[in-house]
């Protein structure tokens, strides 16, 4: 199934979106309502907490008096931490049963407040997140929930700042005008991106070959490749000698193909082999056939194993290399050589586009690839060079 992690601060109006999303077919998973139903009368959750608080945080009616427990619970860490570790394992417990039940063609959004905060983001295959102005947020807030201005304000600037959550959202929505302009976003999300991403992930199926175009370099390219790499990270575990970000999107101010470049270095062409099928799971499906580096010593080929990205909007290459052969390395020092060196950024850029506008009309890039490579040869020598004269190491 597509996970997909919506979040959001406080009078954005991530319901808005959660609703919407639940309209097209989505699974909706709500965190807040499942932490407000494992604590119900006659849950263990509720038994818990009062033998831990003590009898004064029920009300009258024997119902959980949140306020009640929220004077007890956050009165110091000590507190607190007793408090989550009721209720989280919980929630979790809970949380997994609902993604278990659903279809293994479902798309599951998890409506998660706390997201950032949390550092979850890596667990999704995709992340949400609604936003809206301060003023328009605190307006809501007051006008909406009744809330004290002083205490919404508050309470937004206790969660994540807007920079912490542009730097995991995949998908931006701004919620801060009327709600048919963001209902309209959430209809082309899912329609050209979720929907397809589902199919793709289940299907195991890459994207389709297309023909190279060069774009001017995009600034985000390196938080992009960052948000992919902290999930791949998580995927591999202990099998994972390093994750980089490689290839011509990594070098500031290169123009190059809106495709990240990916590299995950590990110690066998066997531990590749072990990771193809959660790296698939994550968004990630191999390519079928045999691939391979050219060896720059002349002997045999340099194998490697090949994922691309389910996602029909972020298009990736990523490259499981092995220890076993130098190509791993060559793919950094060829990235930092040419961030040293605005010269070859400027050569390898005319390169580029003159090949890229020869096979424009090609469907595939793998002629301009073959064709590039033997500027690309060239310059590995004088990237050893500078390597050898730098004391660089990867």
């Amino acid at each position: 199934m597509l996970r997909v992690g919506l979040t959001g601060g406080i009078g954005a109006g991530k319901s808005t979106v959660a609703n919407r999303l639940a309209e097209h077919g989505a699974v909706v998973i709500d965190s807040d309502r499942i932490a407000r139903e494992v604590v119900e009368p006659g849950t263990p959750g509720l038994a818990a907490l009062t033998e831990a608080f003590g009898d004064g945080i029920l009300a009258e009616d024997g119902s959980l008096d949140r306020p009640a427990l929220a004077a007890r619970a956050f009165a110091d860490d000590d507190s607190r931490k007793r408090l989550n570790s009721i209720v989280h394992p919980l929630v979790g417990q809970r949380t997994g049963e609902l993604m278990a039940a659903a279809a293994d063609d479902a798309v599951v959004v998890h409506d998660v407040p706390l997201l950032v905060e949390n550092d979850l983001a890596p667990a999704y295959h995709l992340v949400l997140v609604v936003d809206a102005p301060v003023e328009v947020r605190v307006r809501r807030l007051v006008e909406v929930r009744g809330m004290p201005e002083a205490d919404a304000r508050a309470r937004i600037r206790a969660q994540a700042a807007e920079e912490q959550r542009r730097a995991v959202a995949d998908v931006w929505l701004d919620n801060g005008g009327t709600p048919d302009v963001v209902l309209a976003e959430v209809d082309a999300l899912w329609a050209d991106r979720l929907v397809p991403f589902e199919a793709n992930l289940r299907l195991r199926k890459p994207r389709p070959p297309a023909s190279p175009v060069i774009s001017p370099y995009d600034p985000s390219w390196p938080l992009q490749a960052e948000r992919r790499l902290a999930r791949l990270r998580q995927i591999a575990g202990a099998r994972l000698v390093r994750a980089d970000h490689i290839g011509s999107t990594a070098v500031p101010g290169l123009p190059a193909k809106d495709i990240l470049d990916l590299q995950l270095t590990v110690s066998s062409l066997d531990d590749a082999d072990a990771l193809a099928e959660a790296l698939a799971d994550a968004g990630f499906p191999r390519r079928e056939g045999e691939w391979w580096d050219d060896p720059q010593d002349g002997d045999g080929k340099w194998l490697k194993r090949f994922h691309q990205s389910a996602d029909p909007k972020r298009p990736v290459n990523l490259h499981v290399r092995s220890t076993e052969t130098p190509a791993w390395r060559l793919a950094l020092l060829f990235r930092d050589w040419i961030r040293a060196h605005p010269e070859e950024r400027d050569s390898y850029t005319e390169v580029k586009e003159t090949l890229a506008r020869k096979h424009s009309a090609d469907g595939t890039v793998e002629q301009y690839a073959e064709e590039k490579q033997g500027w690309v040869n060239a310059a590995f020598v004088r990237a050893e060079k500078w390597a050898g004269q730098s004391g660089w190491k990867p």
